[in-house]
C-alpha cells in the first residue's frame, strides 16, 4: 500500500473514531493549493535544462504550512500529497501552530553541479516567493537538500522580501538557523522511546535495539540511546547491515561511517544479510530509513516488542495488524519522529523575535513538547479505546478539525 493510501485510510478511521461532519471530513482531505512551476536554468556547459517544481500545500487551520522540499528524480505527486496531508497531522500532534505542505523539484541533485543546484533553488524560489512566506508557508529541508539550499532560498526571497530569516527553517546557524537542528529528530525519537518504555516500568538502560538506517536520524538515535546505557545490537544502511550481540560500539562506529561513508566493514561486529535486520531478536526495534518496509511478508517474524517508527511509514497497514495481533507496541511516525519539526518551531520563533535560545534551552524545550505529546496520545487512546497509531491520528485530526469550525469553515 503506497503512502497516499495508508494516510488515507489512516484518516478515514480516525475521523469514523471522531464521528466527524463528512462534508467536513471531505474539506480537510483536499489540499488548500498545490503549485506546479517550471524550472529552467542554464547549466554549466551553457545548454538550457528544464525541471518541474511544486508544493503541495495541505492546511493552515492552524498557522502557516510548513513542510520539507526535496530534490530527487521520481518526485510522485501522490506521495507529495500524502507527505504534505501527514504534516497537517504531524504539526497537530505536536501542538505546534502549523500546518501541513511538502514540495520539491523532480531532479537528480547528484548529477547536478553544486552552482546548477544553487541557480536551480533560485528560480524555484522565484517563482513561488508570493505563494510562501514567514506567516504563510516555511520551507525545510528534506531528501536531497540541505542546509545550504535553505540559505539559497532565504537569500533569493529575501530580495523580494527583505531580510527574512523565518522563511525556511534547517538553515546554517550562521544565518540564524537553531542549535540542536541536526540532532533532533534522533533526540525526539530517544524522548519517544523513554517515555514509551517508562510506561512499562522499563528504561532505556538494559534493552536491546536494533536500528535500520544509520543515517541523520538513525545515527543521532543510536548515539543518544547509546549515551543513556542502551545496547544497539544491529544497524544497517545502504552499505550493509552488522551485528554484535554484545552490543555495538557507537562511538567507534560512528568515527568508522565518517572514513568509510557507511557501515560495512566495522571491525568489531559481524556482517549480516540487510533484509534480515528487521527480524533480528530485540526489544525495540527502531525503522530510520525508508518507508514501507515492515510488511505482510516480514511481520509475522518481528521479535522485536516495541517499535519505534523514525522513518515515515515504514509499517504498512497490513503489518500493522499483524503486529498487534502479536502485542507488538508501535510508537507511530507522526509522534516518534516529530522532534525535528518541533525544533524548527523553535528556529522560526527564535528568528521572529530575534533572539536566540542556547542548546539546553532547545533540548529541554523538546523533551517538555515530546513528553506532553505521548501524554496527550495516552488519553486519546483510553477515550478512543485504540491503539498508539489512532490515538495519534484522532488527536491531530481533532485539533485540525476543531480550529476549522472555529475559524468558519463553511462561510
Amino acid at each position: 500500500m503506497n503512502a497516499l493510501a495508508a494516510t488515507n485510510r489512516n484518516f478515514k478511521l480516525a475521523s469514523r473514531l471522531l464521528g466527524l461532519d463528512s462534508k467536513l471530513e471531505k474539506s480537510l482531505l483536499i489540499p488548500f493549493r498545490e503549485i506546479k512551476v517550471e524550472c529552467t536554468i542554464p547549466k554549466d556547459d551553457g545548454t538550457l535544462a528544464s525541471f518541474v517544481g511544486f508544493r503541495v500545500q495541505h492546511d493552515n487551520a492552524r498557522g502557516p504550512m510548513k513542510g520539507g522540499i526535496r530534490y530527487h528524480p521520481e518526485v510522485d505527486p501522490d506521495e507529495v500529497n500524502a507527505l504534505a496531508q501527514l504534516m497537517t497531522w504531524k504539526t497537530a500532534v505536536a501542538n505546534i501552530p502549523y500546518g501541513g505542505a511538502k514540495g520539491g523539484i523532480g531532479c537528480n541533485p547528484g548529477k547536478l553541479s553544486l552552482s546548477e543546484l544553487e541557480r536551480l533553488t533560485r528560480v524555484f524560489t522565484q517563482k513561488i516567493h508570493d505563494l510562501i512566506g514567514v506567516h504563510t508557508d516555511v520551507p525545510a529541508p528534506d531528501m536531497g537538500t540541505n542546509a545550504q539550499t535553505m540559505a539559497w532560498i532565504l537569500d533569493e526571497y529575501s530580495k523580494f522580501h527583505g531580510y527574512s530569516p523565518a522563511i525556511v527553517t534547517g538553515k546554517p546557524i550562521d544565518l540564524g538557523g537553531s542549535l540542536g537542528r541536526e540532532a533532533a529528530t534522533g533526540r525526539g525519537v530517544l524522548f519517544a522511546t523513554e517515555a514509551l518504555l517508562s510506561d512499562y516500568g522499563l528504561s532505556i538502560s538494559g534493552q536491546r535495539f536494533v536500528i535500520q538506517g544509520f543515517g541523520n536520524v538513525g545515527s543521532w538515535a543510536a548515539q543518544l540511546i547509546h549515551e543513556k546505557g542502551g545496547k544497539i545490537i544491529a544497524v544497517s544502511d545502504i552499505t550493509g547491515a552488522i551485528k554484535n550481540n554484545e552490543g555495538l560500539d557507537i562511538p567507534s562506529l560512528l568515527e568508522h561511517v565518517k572514513t568509510d561513508r557507511g557501515v560495512k566493514g566495522f571491525g568489531k561486529a559481524n556482517s549480516i544479510e540487510p533484509d534480515s535486520i528487521l527480524v533480528e531478536d530485540c526489544d525495540v526495534l527502531i525503522p530510520a530509513a525508508l518507508g514501507g518496509v515492515i510488511n505482510r511478508e516480514n511481520a509475522n517474524e518481528i521479535k522485536a516488542k516495541f517499535i519505534v517508527e523514525a522513518a515515515n511509514h515504514p509499517t504498512d497497514p497490513e503489518a500493522d495488524e499483524i503486529l498487534s495481533k502479536k502485542g507488538v507496541v508501535i510508537i507511530p511516525d507522526i509522534y516518534a519522529n516529530s522532534g525535528g519539526v518541533t525544533v524548527s518551531y523553535f528556529e522560526w520563533v527564535q528568528n521572529i523575535q530575534g533572539f536566540m535560545w542556547d542548546e539546553e534551552k532547545v533540548n529541554d524545550e523538546l523533551r517538555t513538547y515530546m513528553i506532553q505529546g505521548y501524554k496527550n496520545v495516552k488519553k486519546m487512546c483510553k477515550t478512543h479505546n485504540c491503539d498508539l497509531r489512532m490515538g495519534a491520528f484522532t488527536l491531530g485530526l481533532n485539533r485540525v478539525a476543531r480550529a476549522t469550525l472555529l475559524r468558519g469553515w463553511e462561510a
